[in-house]
């Protein structure tokens, strides 16, 4: 049997049951795990040993009660879970202690998972660089002058290099799959509303970018993983009022996708373009019908998100400036100013996002997935998303195709697709609203092709 540190979390969660081996091995396999790498990369900020062993030893005197029975997990440190801090990366969280478990975590528990530790995130989610003033920066696993991304990138970390095999993260622009394709993980955004997102720690309720755009979801090393999360994480939950109850298939669709391989303002960079060309042969070899194709209006869809954060974050801005980094309120009124509000009202806004909402599911309709690139740059060093002007073209770059599944609630898988000198390669996989099940088939299907993530040792130089 291969090491218990590199399984994905279906196998062991199968192994669990048959008594094969033992939560408690498994558990104490990932800590053994964290132990000999985090003093390095820094992924993992709370390790929560005890109640991890006595919930594993809890689970081996019982019969399995639920399909992640045994199987140990993190959790990003923007998300409540019970008898830990939600820090959001501020020294003035350090000590927040929610008083309910965040939905997900509750319903992961639910299906017999384990909390094994807290994880490492930009300072309030708000970078593409998982670094803070709290719990300090997260590295890459295989290179020091590169980011491991962010905002999840403590949890992108930890299960690239087997510390855990599932994260639970978050993603409002693009926070669970830059730092998943960086470090060479799966990671599945869904449908906004299909996963209840909810605090029990003010402010409650979100503003509207939050409400429009910010969803809890996986990452893991597998498409089955990714998968089997979405049928525990899903479903409405009263404290979310924009979650809902939805099937997770849908009918039957033409086995058809779109391959994106350019980008408006600019060029991809070659390994981005071969790999979403090597997934559209696989579909093809599938059956598949696979064309060329143009996804409505990009640039205006980027435009949007960032006059939805922006809108937000003007809020927030004279609340945050006394608690936050000095680094972190410039980098958030550049990206006010950026937006240039002024003249643009909220019924603009929102017209805006609904035509080009209507817009893609048209195209969507047409080519029931799309496959482009993840990243629509080079991988950057770290902290290169402050600097000065500078910094917000590489955000606008970077994120060209990962913005509309922010900006209009859309789902999409973070695939990875092996590596190119010694740094990881991935695409995205979109589909229409509330089918993640189309995703995850052509998903499945290209990581077939391809293999799954494997876990690596890491090589921090």
């Amino acid at each position: 049997m291969d090491a218990l540190h590199t399984l994905t979390a279906s196998r062991l969660a199968e192994l669990i049951r048959l008594r094969a081996v033992s939560s408690r091995e498994v558990v104490e396999a990932h800590l053994a795990r964290i132990h000999t790498l985090n003093g390095t990369l820094n992924a993992v900020t709370v390790e929560l040993a005890e109640s991890a062993l006595a919930a594993a030893d809890r689970a081996d005197r019982s019969a399995p009660n639920g399909p992640l029975h045994g199987v140990p997990f993190t959790v990003k440190e923007n998300t409540d879970c019970l008898g830990s801090a939600t820090t959001y990366g501020m020294r003035s969280q350090g000590q927040a202690l929610p008083y309910l478990d965040a939905p997900v975590v509750a319903r992961m528990k639910a299906a017999g998972a384990i909390v094994l530790g807290r994880t490492n995130m930009s300072e309030m989610g708000m970078r593409f660089c998982t670094d803070n003033p709290l719990r300090g920066r997260t590295h890459h696993p295989w290179r020091r002058s590169i980011t491991a991304g962010g905002s999840s990138g403590g949890d992108a970390v930890a299960v690239a290099v087997g510390m855990t095999p599932l994260g639970l993260g978050s993603d409002m622009g693009g926070s669970l799959r830059v730092p998943a394709h960086l470090c060479g993980v799966a990671a599945l955004k869904p449908t906004t509303g299909r996963i209840a997102h909810a605090s029990s720690l003010d402010p409650q309720d979100f503003g509207m970018a939050g409400q429009f755009m910010a969803v809890p979801g996986p990452l893991a090393r597998s498409v089955d993983d990714l998968a089997l999360c979405l049928r525990v994480l899903a479903g409405r939950d009263i404290r979310d009022p924009r979650s809902v109850d939805a099937p997770l298939t849908g009918a039957p669709a033409e086995r058809r996708a779109a391959l994106v391989t350019g980008l408006p303002g600019t060029p991809l960079p070659a390994d981005a373009v071969a790999a979403v060309r090597r997934a559209g042969a696989l579909l093809a070899a599938a059956g598949w019908t696979v064309e060329d194709a143009e996804p409505p209006e990009l640039d205006r869809v980027g435009e949007v998100w960032l006059k939805l954060v922006a809108t937000d974050l003007t809020a927030t801005l004279p609340l945050a400036k006394p608690v936050v980094s000095s680094a972190l309120a410039t980098h958030m009124a550049r990206l006010c100013a950026a937006a240039d509000l002024s003249g643009t009202s909220n019924h603009r806004i929102h017209t805006e996002r609904s035509r080009l909402t209507r817009a893609w599911s048209g195209f969507l309709a047409e080519y029931p997935v799309a496959i482009g690139p993840n990243l629509g740059t080079a991988p950057w060093a770290p902290d290169a998303d402050l600097v000065p002007v500078q910094g917000l073209a590489l955000i606008k770059d970077a994120t060209r195709f990962i913005l509309p599944a922010n900006a209009l609630g859309l789902p999409v898988v973070a695939l990875p697709m092996g590596g190119v000198a010694g740094l990881p390669t991935g695409i995205q996989i979109y589909a229409d609203l509330w089918r993640e099940d189309l995703c995850l088939e052509a998903a499945a299907i290209v990581e077939a092709g391809v293999g799954a993530a494997s876990v690596n040792a890491p090589l921090v130089g």
